[in-house]
């Protein structure tokens, strides 16, 4: 969430920066009225508090020369009772202005381009040239049905749409990958490897941002009183790690990479991509996260890219790299670049990783810390995430990528001693 201040001493620039950056419309005359109730009930309870006091200490001294008290404990159990209204109004009313400033979406890095929609994306660079075919290219659903490698027939039978059943050599090729990535970033890339719950509580949602926003968008379960959530990403987990704590600096950045399952209910975007692998309830993905001092995010949001177009470049992947706009970005973050990978069936690149900063919008809910060693004061982190890669898309993209007329598909070589030496999957 926004830094409070910004609500309370600079509402309107803050306003103005909202809608023209994100299209926001924030209620100032209902920020600013609640506000003016805040600060007079803090006022008031004040005033309250320190007459209740001074009554109080009356009665002591009252007492202490045998005089009457009755009139002054009347006074004072009336001041208490005011004070408790006072309270409960003053918690009411911050509790509404909680309310709205969940909703408000965190607020771009000046050096991300203006922009409603995906169109106005900035293309940074491009790596890879896509393969000439001299043979009719075929989609990852058809590659996939070879020897019933791919069956999405099967995953609708048991959980439904949206589902998919891996078997054989495709299975096998889809394992090599998540173990491929995560060696890479542990053993080159510096991160930690973690072993994470996939199943939170709804403190963890809500410190990475995606309650109460997008509750639509999440699976949930109950058991009894207990509500918990299957996590969109590791970087659920892997963020919540620091939450509640106060590092030190010369720990800082810590970086932590975990394989996990992932799960989104997608509300909303019934209909796209319908078709094979690309967008699915359940999937596995390779997550980075980074949690950084102020200072040094920025270079660490850069390094992060970095190591997720290393997994493409060793696999040989064409891919481009895309900075986005103001309107396309998360509710979360600051700044964030797409990699979107080469697709020869659709004849144009798809979103494979995600890489953003959130600054300390994440870090405010989480109350994560890092110890200033100059003042030796605690001061918000930053916390950054990405995708290394999403392991289903990688899959799709090794698939067609490589692909032989015979339908057969040849093992790129970095995965081919993951995959006990094969060379190809026919």
């Amino acid at each position: 969430m926004l830094d409070p201040a910004l609500l309370r001493t600079r509402l309107a620039e803050t306003a103005a920066r909202l809608k023209e950056t994100r299209g926001f419309t924030l209620d100032v005359s209902a920020v600013e009225a609640l506000e003016s109730q805040r600060k007079q009930l803090s006022t008031d309870t004040q005033e309250l508090q320190n007459l209740r006091n001074t009554r109080s200490k009356a009665i002591g001294q009252a007492k202490a020369k045998g005089e009457d008290v009755a009139p002054l404990m009347a006074e004072v159990a009336g001041l208490g009772d005011k004070l408790k209204a006072n309270e409960l109004a003053l918690a009411e009313v911050q509790a509404k202005l909680a309310d709205i400033a969940l909703l408000i979406p965190n607020i771009p890095h000046a050096s991300v381009p203006i922009g409603q929609d995906e169109t106005h994306n900035q293309e940074i660079s491009r790596w890879g040239t896509p393969r000439s075919f001299d043979f009719a290219v075929k989609d990852h659903v058809d590659l996939g049905v070879r020897h019933g490698w791919l069956d999405g027939e099967a995953g609708a039978k048991l959980s439904g749409a949206r589902f998919t059943v891996l078997r054989g050599q495709l299975a096998q090729l889809h394992r090599a990958l998540g173990q491929f990535m995560i060696d890479l970033h542990t053993r080159e890339h510096g991160y930690l490897e973690c072993n994470v719950p996939v199943l939170v509580n709804s403190d963890a949602m809500f410190g990475t941002t995606q309650l109460p926003k997008f509750e639509e968008d999440l699976f949930a379960t109950q058991v009894g009183d207990s509500r918990r959530y299957l996590i969109p990403t590791a970087e659920v987990s892997l963020t919540n790690l620091v939450r509640d704590t106060i590092q030190e600096a010369d720990a800082l950045p810590l970086r932590l990479a975990a394989h996990s399952l992932c799960f989104r209910a997608e509300a909303g975007s019934y209909g796209r991509d319908v078709r094979g692998m690309i967008r699915q309830h359940q999937f596995e993905k390779v997550e980075m996260v980074q949690v950084s001092r102020a200072s040094e995010s920025y270079a660490q949001l850069e390094e992060m890219v970095g190591h997720a177009e290393k997994v493409l470049q060793k696999l040989n992947l064409p891919y481009r790299k895309l900075l986005l706009c103001t309107g396309d970005m998360g509710f979360q973050s600051s700044k964030t670049y797409d990699l979107e990978v080469w697709l020869p069936s659709q004849n144009t690149y798809r979103e494979i990783s995600s890489c953003s900063n959130c600054e300390d919008f994440q870090a405010r809910r989480l109350q994560a810390r890092v110890r200033n060693p100059e003042t030796n004061k605690p001061e918000l982190v930053h916390t950054l995430n990405g995708s290394g890669l999403a392991i289903g898309r990688t899959l799709i993209a090794v698939m067609e990528n490589y692909q032989n007329a015979d339908g057969s598909i040849t093992v790129p070589e970095a995965l081919r001693s993951y995959m006990h030496g094969a060379e190809n999957i026919a």
